[in-house]
């Protein structure tokens, strides 16, 4: 495909998406209906798509509509490209460019940097002089990092093995085991190094949640909100933990053994009958549903998709889920708090209301990890009981 065709197929499923079209069912239906696009042709638009989708208000600003041509058109202009030389009419490439397809200034902060109207204010009051930054490293595509899994290897075992292969890594200052790849990065899940489990694809700032947790050898440790078991896998690299992973909703787990077996570590899965009967646990993590406001990155539609009631209801889960897992920690246990979220009402707030409903809880440790600083943006606090 020509760069063109690219870019009119990105316009197509961008169409799609904006009808109400998941991106991946309308990307994965795309690629069924054409089958003479190579796998570089499909991951270049992948990218089209996903750039847009992260821009969706500045770009369609730029381009002069709220439409997948549009977008493309503001996509170009974004990075100082001429339309013209792509939206040209010939074979495969989109029409020529009309007079009245022209970009306007952005009317709002909020506009130019990609974040709903309704949301801004908060996102500024969450992040405070940080907030255009975060706004502008959401605009931008993620980068990747992999987790050097130490049940099977160290950083340096793990990072020749990589580069036997291509793909190039280095250190990232958010973890120990965290791993930014720079070279060869559609080649990380073809790896040899990923298949045998010495390494997985986890955020920084993610694996830094975990590693800053005191595990020691003994310890009974939940993953109380497992999810897919990014963390339950790193907590079970810990030498001598015994790892316990619960969410639910147990389908999201059902990858989970087959991973734990690629890692060579040992997590028992306990469905939502058994979980209140297994404890008491010296750590109980809560990674609780959220925005996924700091990994808007990753997962842009979920920008759009929030909600300002979602946004109300979420805090109120959040402090649910902390008052059914503090009930699980052990006398002396720790109980940690974690969000992929930038914003406070689903972080410091939640915590904070937590701490006034519970007197006998106190809190020992807190951080925030900024989308700003190359993570996702992540927050977690540890609470343990007075005394």
């Amino acid at each position: 495909m020509t760069p063109a065709a690219r870019v009119q197929a990105a316009i197509e499923i961008l169409d799609e998406i904006l009808s109400g079209t998941p991106a991946e069912k309308a990307l994965t239906g795309w690629a069924r209906r054409s089958r003479f696009a190579g796998s570089k042709d499909r991951a270049a638009i992948r990218d089209h798509v996903f750039d847009a989708v992260r821009c969706m208000r500045s770009y369609a600003a730029r381009g002069g509509a709220m439409t997948g041509r549009g977008l493309m058109l503001g996509a170009l202009r974004a990075t100082g490209e001429d339309p013209e030389q792509v939206f040209t009419g010939d074979r495969h490439a989109p029409a020529p460019v009309q007079d009245h397809e022209v970009g306007r200034a952005f009317a709002t902060v909020a506009e130019a940097h990609d974040i709903p109207e309704w949301l801004w204010p908060i996102f500024e009051r969450s992040l405070g002089e940080d907030a255009t930054a975060a706004a502008a490293a959401l605009q931008k595509r993620a980068p990747v990092h992999l987790r050097v899994n130490l049940a099977k290897t160290d950083v340096t075992g793990a990072v020749d093995a990589l580069w036997r292969e291509g793909i190039g890594v280095r250190s990232h200052p958010a973890c120990q085991t965290a791993l930014e790849v720079i070279q060869g990065t559609r080649k990380v899940s073809a790896s040899k190094a990923y298949k045998d489990g010495l390494v997985e694809l986890q955020d920084a700032a993610s694996q830094a949640v975990v590693a800053e947790l005191d595990l020691q050898p003994g310890m009974r440790v939940l993953d109380y909100c497992a999810g897919g078991g990014g963390k339950a896998l790193a907590l079970a690299a810990a030498k001598g933990v015994q790892v316990f992973a619960h969410d639910v909703n147990p389908a999201r787990m059902r990858d989970l053994p087959v991973r734990a077996q690629r890692a060579g570590v040992s997590i028992t899965i306990l469905g939502p009958h058994e979980v209140s009967t297994s404890g008491p646990f010296d750590v109980v993590l809560t990674d609780a549903p959220c925005s996924g406001s700091g990994a808007w990155r990753r997962a842009p539609a979920g920008k759009w998709a929030l909600s300002p009631d979602r946004l109300d209801q979420l805090p109120r889960l959040q402090l649910e889920i902390l008052h059914q897992a503090s009930n699980l920690v052990a006398q002396t246990g720790t109980l940690a708090y974690a969000t992929c979220s930038v914003l406070d009402v689903e972080n410091d707030r939640v915590v904070d209301a937590f701490l006034q409903e519970c007197a006998e809880w106190r809190q020992v440790f807190r951080n925030a990890w900024q989308v700003a600083h190359g993570t996702d943006g992540f927050y977690s606090a540890h609470l343990t009981r007075m005394g």
